[in-house]
């Protein structure tokens, strides 16, 4: 079977390294553009990362590469030949990621062969691909049939075990519409799972953050399941999936927590249509946190973890199971589990916020109606995280029996979040206003002196002037003398 690549399928940022490669190595010093970049270049998939092979100098090909484009550099692996080259820490290179690495046998076909899979054992001549703009492709495995036919299958019987980290990509691929698992791959997945230990958290991290990053990564952590690799990435899966759930749950702590991530998935994708605020969601859930994820990413991970403290909280009494503070606790085993994974401090942190307070939009509801001022102290709460909350409280509770997250949303279990969301503009505005006061200015008109009690009066007037009950600067100094003598009714309470 016979194909071609043309360089203009390959996107700018591959059309720029492949001219400045061939410029540096000549017609003498070959290189090829291998895996999954031409794969996804044949299928008309977006080209997001490139991988270039060379027979030896790999690190300083990259380095040269790097200097030559405006990226930065790292070396990935000094004994066998890997460089990275990224457009990070802002450096001048707008293209995509590259890495560079030495053959892994004495020639390409042989290199090739050691891939994890045929469709990514492909690769094509970078030297002509930049001079003439096309070239064939290389295909030792039999991987263009396995392309057309989307199948995933393995290029040597041992290459989940020579690299375990490919049984995460071997979900991946085979979670695209139409890809099926050839023979052999769920056995040697199973197989190679206890590997994954000792692996590189980095390198397992990039691999499941891919797998968020699909449309249905639910189908693929499903599938990872079934190979017994969650029990070794994430070991807490065990736990939860023992621990059981009252009504008015259907299901266990594990399998709850994999549906509220489908309906993550489904928002992912379609938060567009929560009307009329779909819009405010879908841009949102674009920005980037790091580690290469959006909030996207980070919705469906909280989806999976957001329950991660059940089995430790969980108590029964005159028959009622009860999981207090698993919010809270919560909360502290994903910044654990951050820092197991290596995730960036950015991303971390939006996780633990959205698991500690993933109920807030369920106490709201329970409260009854959404005052002016639970409304501000939500959305001041949270900050940006206020949105991603609301999404996450629709696949928890879409997730409690196994419904859909836009029907709760446009049903009554999803009032409270269309009342947020009512307001979310207002809110806005109210918390972007200039304050009516400053610090030196309470102190000077109260007689105080830096400290908590400041701190609290400003924090409460500030409340008072978003929610509308104090709109002068004179109206602001008489409320704070009201707090002060106690003739207001609560602490804190908006009149």
């Amino acid at each position: 079977m016979n194909a071609r690549i043309t360089l203009d399928a390959l996107g700018q940022g591959a059309r720029e390294l492949l001219l400045a490669l061939d410029e540096i190595l000549g017609a003498g010093r070959p290189a090829w553009l291998v895996g999954g970049a031409v794969r996804d270049a044949l299928s008309g998939a977006t080209v997001r990362d490139l991988d270039v092979a060379v027979p030896s100098g790999a690190i300083e090909l990259a380095r040269e590469l790097a200097n030559r484009l405006g990226a930065a550099y790292f070396v990935l692996d000094e004994q066998r030949g890997a460089a990275r080259l990224t457009g990070a820490g802002g450096h001048a290179w707008p293209g995509p990621q590259v890495d560079v690495t030495d053959f892994r046998a004495p020639d390409l076909a042989g290199d090739l062969g050691g891939r994890d899979f045929t469709v990514n054992a492909l690769a094509v001549p970078a030297g002509q691909l930049a001079r003439s703009g096309e070239a064939a492709v290389e295909d030792p495995t039999g991987g263009l049939h396995d392309l057309g036919t989307r199948l995933v299958r393995l290029c040597s019987p041992c290459s989940l075990d020579d690299d375990p980290v490919r049984v995460l990509r071997a979900a991946r691929l085979a979670m695209g519409p139409g890809w099926t698992l050839g023979p052999g791959i769920e056995e040697a997945a199973t197989r190679a799972a206890p590997g994954l230990s000792g692996v590189s958290a980095e390198r397992v991290r990039d691999e499941l953050l891919g797998i968020f990053g699909e449309r249905a990564s639910a189908q693929g952590l499903r599938l990872l399941d079934g190979w017994s690799v969650l029990a070794v990435v994430l070991p807490e899966r065990n736990a939860m999936k023992e621990t059981a759930q009252s009504e008015p749950h259907r299901f266990d702590v594990w399998e709850h927590s994999l549906r509220a991530v489908e309906g993550a998935d489904l928002l992912g994708g379609r938060a567009s249509e929560l009307e009329p605020w779909g819009d405010s969601f879908a841009a949102h859930l674009d920005e980037s946190l790091g580690d290469g994820a959006t909030r996207r990413e980070a919705l469906k991970l909280a989806a999976l973890l957001h329950d991660i403290a059940k089995p430790e909280t969980r108590t029964v009494k005159d028959g009622r199971t009860r999981f207090l503070g698993h919010d809270v606790r919560g909360a502290e085993r994903v910044g654990e589990i951050a820092a197991r994974w290596r995730l960036s401090g950015r991303l971390a942190s939006v996780l633990e916020r959205l698991v500690r307070h993933h109920l807030r939009p369920m106490h709201l509801a329970l409260a009854g109606e959404v005052t002016r001022r639970a409304r501000y102290r939500f959305f001041r709460d949270l900050g940006d995280e206020a949105l991603d909350v609301l999404l996450l409280a629709l696949a928890d509770a879409a997730a409690l029996r196994g419904d859909s997250p836009v029907s709760i949303w446009e049903g009554e279990g999803g009032r409270v979040v269309r009342g947020l969301m009512a307001g979310h503009a207002e809110e806005a505005r109210a918390m972007a206003a200039p304050p009516l006061l400053d610090g030196r200015e309470v102190m000077t008109a109260l007689g105080l002196e830096p400290g908590p009690e400041l701190g609290k009066l400003l924090a409460l007037l500030r409340e008072a002037q978003a929610v509308g009950a104090v709109s002068t600067r004179e109206a602001a100094v008489a409320y704070l003398r009201r707090l002060r003598s106690g003739n207001l009714d609560t602490p804190g309470a908006v009149p």
